[in-house]
C-alpha cells in the first residue's frame, strides 16, 4: 500500500517516513494529480450559482494528497536528497507544474471565481476577503485571460523554469561536495580552533583518509577556516572554490541556466502584461514596484556606504601592521576581521564557543518562547523521522493543548544543501471544523559534535538558530481558516519579521542567562562577556550591510530586465554582477568568482526580485523590538499582543494592516539605523 494514498495512522498523523520508499512519490503524485482534476471539474461542473463556498472554499480544499507528497518530498529532496531523488524530482516537477497551469488557465473555474469577486465583498470576512481577492489575482497573473496560444506558451516556460530551478541546486550541491582541501602537514592548520581540527579529522576518516585533515565547503569547516587559518594561501583556495560554485569548467555550471531562466522569466513577465518579472513580483509586496526596492536601497546604502569605506580602510591598515598586507583580498575578511575585533573587544568566536553547547541554546530557546508566549516543547521518540539526527518536539501553548509539531535538523551531510531554512511538512487549517495543526521543522549545517566535545555553536549559528526558530513560530501559532494563508503564507518582504525579531534576544542579558553556560563546569556567561557581545553587535555593520545592499541589487539587476533587454544582451554574468556592484564592492575584483551561480535565494528559492526583504524587515523588526525593549525583552503582554496580531494572523489581511494593529502605527526607519549604528540617537 502507498502511504501516501491512506491516512496516516502515525502520532498527530505525522508523515510516517520509515514507510516511505522512492518508488511511492511518483505513483501518489500522479493519483493525487487525477484526483484533483476531478475535484476540480466537480466545481466547474456545479450547475449551482457560484458562491464563495462552492468555489472558492471548494478550491482551496482541493488537491490534499498532492500537498502530502510533495511537503514530503521536495522538503526531504533539499535535506536528505540522492541522485534517484533527484531523477524523481526531474519529472515530478513538469507534472506539478502542467497541473498548476490547467488549474490557472481553466477558463469556466476563473469565470465562477470573476463572479464572485465582481459580486464585491459585503459579506465575507477579513480572511475570505483576502482568500478572493488572491484566488483572482492568482489566476489573472498566471495567464487566465491569455488566448490559447499564450497559454501554451505559458505552459512551456513554467516547466522549462520548474526543471531548470531543479538542476541549478543540484549543480551547487554537487560542486559543493566536489572539493575537498586534504591538508597533511599540521602546520597548515596553525590558527584554527580544536574543534575546526577535530572535525576535520573526523571528516578525512570518514572518507578514508588517514593521518590527515580535510576541509570541505560545509558552512560549520568553511566559514572557522577563513576565519582562523593564518595560511593566506590556502585562505585564497577555499575562497576561489567557495565563489566559483555553479561557475567552473565542468559538468556542474550554471552559467547557462541562470542566463536562460532571467531569458525565460522576463519573457513570461511579458506575456502577462508586465514589464520585468520584478514589476511582476513585486505587485504582490510590500514594497509594490522596483523603483520603491531601489529608492529603498539606494537610501540605506547612502546612510551605509560612508561607514563601509571607513571601516575597509582601517581593515586594510590593521593587515598591513600586523602582517604587511600590501592589498586586502575577499579572502582576507573574516580573518583580519576576527583579528580586529577580538584586539578592540578582546573577545572572538572561539572565545564564546565553549558556552554555546547545542542542546543548551537550544534549551534556553525554548525557554525564551515560554517565558514570552507560554509555549512549552516536550521531546518525543514517538514520532518518525527522516535522519537519526532529526529530533522531535510535541509543542503545547500555556494551558497544556496540543499546538503542533516540531523537527529538528542540525548537522550538515552530503544530501543535505547549505544554508538553514524552515519549512512545513503540514500546514494548519480548519477543516470539517477541526483546527489541523502545524507539523514545522528547522533545518540547520551547524558545528558537529566530536569524540573530544559536544556540538559548539559559534554566536553567528547562534542567532541563526533563533532566526529560523521566528519562523517555527510564525508557524506554529498559526490560527487560520485557509492553509494557504497560514503560518508563514504572508508577503514575503513580510515573512522574515518573526524570524529577525528574534534574533534581538541574543544580545540582550535577560536571555543569555538562560542557556550561555561553560559546557565543561555549567559556569554563567561571564558579565563581560556579555557586554562585549553587545558592544561589538555593530562592529563592521557598515560593510555587512553593504554586501546585503549588493545581493540585493545582483538579484534586481537581473530581474529588472525587460524580455527584450534579456533577449538582445549576452547576459555576461560577471559584467552584470560588476555594474549592480560598482561603487559598493570594495575589495578587488576576481573574474574567476561569481555569484549568481550558486544565489540558490534567487534561482532556486522563492526570492527572485525578494532578496531586498531581508534589509526591508529589519526595517520591521528593530521597530518591532523597540516595543519590547520599552517594556522590558520579556515582557508578556507586548509578547501576546506581537502573538496574536501577527503569529498567529498569517496571511489573513495586508500586512501593513497587522503591524500597525501590533505597533499602533507604520514602522520607522529610525530603528534599525540607530541599531546598526549608522545614525546617532
Amino acid at each position: 500500500m502507498n502511504p501516501f494514498l491512506v491516512a496516516y495512522s502515525t502520532p498527530f498523523e505525522t508523515i510516517p517516513f520509515a514507510s516511505i520508499k522512492n518508488s511511492h512519490f511518483l505513483p501518489a503524485i500522479k493519483k493525487g494529480i487525477e484526483l484533483a482534476k476531478h475535484e476540480i471539474q466537480a466545481i466547474t461542473e456545479n450547475t449551482d450559482a457560484p458562491t464563495f463556498e462552492n468555489t472558492i472554499e471548494a478550491l482551496e480544499h482541493s488537491g490534499e494528497i498532492i500537498n502530502k507528497v510533495s511537503s514530503a518530498f521536495f522538503n526531504l529532496n533539499a535535506a536528505e536528497t540522492s541522485d534517484e531523488m533527484q531523477t524523481i524530482a526531474q519529472e515530478m516537477s513538469p507534472l506539478l507544474s502542467d497541473f498548476s497551469n490547467d488549474i490557472f488557465t481553466n477558463i469556466d473555474l476563473f469565470h465562477r471565481i470573476k463572479i464572485i469577486h465582481d459580486q464585491g465583498f459585503e459579506h465575507l470576512t477579513p480572511e475570505q476577503t483576502t482568500l478572493l481577492t488572491k484566488n483572482y489575482k492568482s489566476f489573472v497573473r498566471n495567464g487566465a485571460n491569455l488566448n490559447e496560444e499564450q497559454k501554451a506558451k505559458l505552459r512551456h516556460i513554467d516547466t522549462k523554469l520548474a526543471q531548470l530551478s531543479l538542476t541549478f541546486g543540484e549543480n551547487v550541491l554537487k560542486d559543493s561536495n566536489a572539493f575537498e582541501l586534504v591538508i597533511s602537514n599540521e602546520q597548515d592548520l596553525s590558527g584554527l580552533p580544536p574543534s575546526s581540527i577535530e572535525a576535520a579529522k573526523i571528516t578525512a576518516t570518514n572518507k578514508g583518509i588517514e593521518n590527515q585533515w580535510v576541509f570541505t565547503l560545509d558552512y560549520p569547516s568553511y566559514i572557522p577556516f577563513m576565519t582562523y587559518s593564518t595560511q593566506r594561501n590556502l585562505r585564497e583556495k577555499m575562497y576561489k572554490a567557495f565563489s566559483r560554485k555553479g561557475f567552473q569548467d565542468n559538468a556542474y555550471n550554471n552559467t547557462s541556466i541562470v542566463q536562460e531562466m532571467v531569458k525565460l522569466r522576463a519573457e513570461r513577465a511579458q506575456l502577462l502584461g508586465y514589464v520585468s518579472h520584478a514589476d511582476y513580483v513585486l505587485e504582490e509586496r510590500m514594497a509594490q514596484s522596483p523603483s520603491q526596492v531601489l529608492d529603498f536601497l539606494h537610501a540605506i546604502q547612502e546612510k551605509a556606504l560612508p561607514f563601509a569605506k571607513k571601516e575597509f580602510d582601517e581593515l586594510t591598515q590593521f593587515a598591513k601592521k600586523i602582517d604587511n598586507i600590501d592589498e586586502l583580498q575577499k579572502w582576507d575578511a573574516s580573518y583580519y576581521t576576527e583579528k580586529l575585533r577580538k584586539e578592540r573587544f578582546n573577545i572572538d568566536d572561539e572565545l564564546l564557543r565553549p558556552f554555546f553547547q547545542l542542546e543548551r541554546v537550544l534549551e534556553g530557546l525554548f525557554l525564551t518562547a515560554q517565558q514570552l508566549f507560554g509555549i512549552t516543547f516536550h521531546p518525543t521518540n514517538a514520532i518518525e523521522t527522516y535522519h537519526p539526527d532529526v529530533i522531535t518536539y510535541e509543542v503545547k501553548d500555556d494551558k497544556g493543548k496540543h499546538l503542533g509539531i516540531f523537527y529538528a535538523d542540525f548537522f550538515p551531510r552530503p544530501g543535505k544543501r547549505q544554508g538553514a531554512w524552515m519549512t512545513s511538512f503540514r500546514s494548519q487549517k480548519i477543516i470539517h471544523e477541526k483546527d489541523q495543526r502545524p507539523h514545522v521543522s528547522i533545518v540547520c549545517n551547524f558545528t558537529q559534535p566530536t569524540d573530544q566535545r559536544p556540538s559548539l555553536l559559534s554566536f553567528q549559528e547562534v542567532t541563526t538558530l533563533f532566526h529560523e526558530f521566528g519562523h517555527a513560530l510564525h508557524g506554529i501559532f498559526a490560527q487560520g481558516t485557509y492553509a494557504s494563508l497560514s503560518g508563514t503564507n504572508v508577503f514575503w518582504d513580510f515573512v522574515e519579521l518573526p524570524s529577525q525579531l528574534m534574533e534581538n534576544w541574543c544580545y540582550e542579558p535577560e536571555c543569555l542567562q538562560l542557556f550561555a553556560k561553560h559546557y565543561k563546569n555549567g559556569d554563567d556567561i561571564p558579565t563581560d562577556y556579555i557586554n562585549k557581545i553587545k558592544q561589538s553587535a555593530n562592529f563592521m555593520a557598515g560593510l555587512a550591510t553593504i554586501r546585503q545592499i549588493g545581493l540585493a541589487k545582483i538579484d534586481m539587476g537581473w530581474h529588472t530586465l525587460s524580455h527584450q533587454d534579456a533577449a538582445l544582451s549576452q547576459l555576461s554574468i560577471p559584467e552584470m554582477e560588476q555594474k549592480q556592484l560598482a561603487k559598493i564592492d570594495l575589495y578587488p575584483k576576481h573574474n574567476s568568482s561569481c555569484v549568481s551561480t550558486a544565489f540558490s535565494h534567487i534561482f532556486q528559492g522563492g526570492y527572485s526580485s525578494g532578496y531586498y526583504s531581508y534589509k526591508w524587515a529589519e526595517i520591521l523588526d528593530a521597530d518591532a523590538f523597540e516595543a519590547f525593549k520599552e517594556q522590558g525583552v520579556f515582557d508578556e503582554k507586548t509578547a501576546h499582543k506581537f502573538r496574536d496580531t501577527i503569529l498567529k494572523c498569517g496571511g489573513s489581511e495586508h500586512p501593513e494592516i497587522l503591524y500597525q494593529r501590533f505597533r499602533g502605527r507604520k514602522p520607522r526607519a529610525d530603528a534599525l539605523l540607530k541599531r546598526a549604528g549608522l545614525i546617532q540617537d
